[in-house]
């Protein structure tokens, strides 16, 4: 993972050639009326770095009349009034601007830099290129995440692609001021034939936007079902479903979990629709338990069970609380070979972080417990205040002390080669997988 991130930064990042001198500056003076976000001293080198989020307690002043409204295109400037990149303004959100581009890509390619139309197109043309280039789509997999948000430098959008439909899941007020610039984009794709527009309702609201009227210019078909196919497995999935429909970003996680599966009594708990469980069964589990408290969710799994032609004496699925499930499990020394445990995002901002933390280490310590000794627990959190903020581990290791357990950890992995995290982009850092031995 180390050694792609630095690809991807590289890719992202290249060398400013020495000829290219046209700077910031020179290529603002074309575009009159565009406000300057001056920031702090000492606040720009994080910026620089590559963190696209640009907090409001980093600024110092702005300068233009009249002020820059949300959504309007704004320079990014040192102290001294510089311009080192541009971005998109927002008067309402804790980030004031998301940077899109810094100054020395900006000068390499001036048609892109302060124009949104152009370097979306440039983004998502990349973002295809790069997917293809890892055989997404192929013949067994077309189901796959083709935006990452940070991770393709565009911060707040997210696309799934499910066969022919394409879900774009929306949580900054750039995105919806540029939902048809995406939209044309994204149905330039020969195979994607339907757009499915799923806006984070609360996540905009702080962004100032309310939606709750908004129609979808591109409405999905009208059918309660899409079957897709990730890593040679059927899947019914539901586009009212979790986030976009499916936890594209788990494919490769999955795919080892089928990998390590083979003669193990397999727990999946928070599983959602199945994905984990199904992945344990094809991979030659000997039985496997999915638990979650969701029964759209539930019935999804139950039908994925059939459209692969598995076994339901030996793959089943139950309706509990996952807590309540091992809490119960525990009581009677119930253990399983390899638990996974996948819960929903309990840290969605980072001022929830302390309460998760504690949600978090109980549910892990549950976990442990249910896990036999010498076992396998495969924990992961979504949280990108949780992975970014460098507890996870040491919540791990609070769970264990709190379970009477020791555990050594195996493996952590992240999102897959299809959604490139930038190291750079700390913010696009969302998922981590954690693969303890509990003894």
């Amino acid at each position: 993972m180390q050694i792609g991130a630095r690809f991807m930064k590289a890719l992202s990042h290249p060398p400013l050639p020495a000829a290219a001198t046209t700077s910031l500056q020179e290529i603002a003076k074309a575009h009159k009326g565009v406000a300057k976000v001056v920031l702090k001293k000492g606040k720009v080198q994080l910026f620089r770095d590559g963190s696209p989020m640009v907090y409001s307690g980093a600024v110092d002043r702005i300068i233009g009349r009249p002020p820059p409204k949300t959504g309007d295109i704004v320079l990014v400037a040192d102290g001294t009034e510089k311009p080192f990149g541009w971005g998109l303004y927002n008067s309402v959100s804790m980030f004031c601007v998301r940077l899109m581009q810094l100054e020395e890509e900006a000068a390499r390619d001036p048609s892109s830099a302060l124009s949104m139309e152009k370097l979306l197109e440039n983004r998502i043309t990349a973002a295809i290129s790069l997917r293809r280039s890892m055989r997404l789509p192929s013949a067994d997999t077309n189901a796959y995440r083709l935006v990452n948000s940070e991770g393709d430098r565009l911060s707040g959008l997210i696309i799934d692609v499910f066969g022919d439909i394409a879900v774009i899941a929306s949580s900054a007020a750039w995105v919806e001021k540029y939902k048809p610039v995406i939209e044309s984009c994204i149905l330039r794709i020969d195979a994607i034939n339907h757009i499915k527009w799923r806006p984070s309702v609360d996540m905009l609201k702080e962004e100032g936007l309310d939606l709750s009227d908004k129609e979808e210019s591109h409405p999905s078909p009208s059918f309660e079902r899409v079957k897709v196919l990730e890593n040679g497995i059927s899947y019914a999935i539901s586009l009212e479903g979790q986030k976009t429909g499916f936890y594209a970003d788990q494919r490769d996680n999955r795919q080892f979990i089928s990998s390590i599966a083979e003669g193990q009594k397999v727990l999946d708990l928070c599983c959602y629709s199945g994905g984990f469980a199904l992945n344990s069964a094809r991979g030659g589990a000997t039985s496997v338990i999915g638990v979650d408290s969701s029964l759209p969710a539930l019935e999804l799994a139950k039908e994925n069970i059939f459209l692969n032609n598995l076994n339901p004496g030996m793959i089943s699925f139950l309706k509990e609380d996952a807590t309540q499930f091992m809490k119960g499990a525990a009581s009677r020394h119930e253990s399983w070979d390899l638990v996974i445990l996948d819960p929903p995002k309990l840290a969605p901002r980072r001022k929830d972080l302390q309460k998760a933390s504690g949600m978090y280490r109980n549910l892990n310590s549950l976990a442990m417990q249910v896990t036999k000794r010498g076992g396998l627990l495969m924990t992961c959190s979504c949280s990108g205040a949780m992975t970014q903020s460098g507890m996870f581990l040491r919540t791990l290791q609070g769970a264990a002390s709190m379970a009477g357990r020791k555990v050594t950890v195996l493996r952590q992995s992240g999102a897959g080669c299809d959604h490139p995290i930038d190291p750079s982009y700390p913010e696009g850092s969302y998922l981590s997988n954690v693969l303890l031995r509990v003894m």
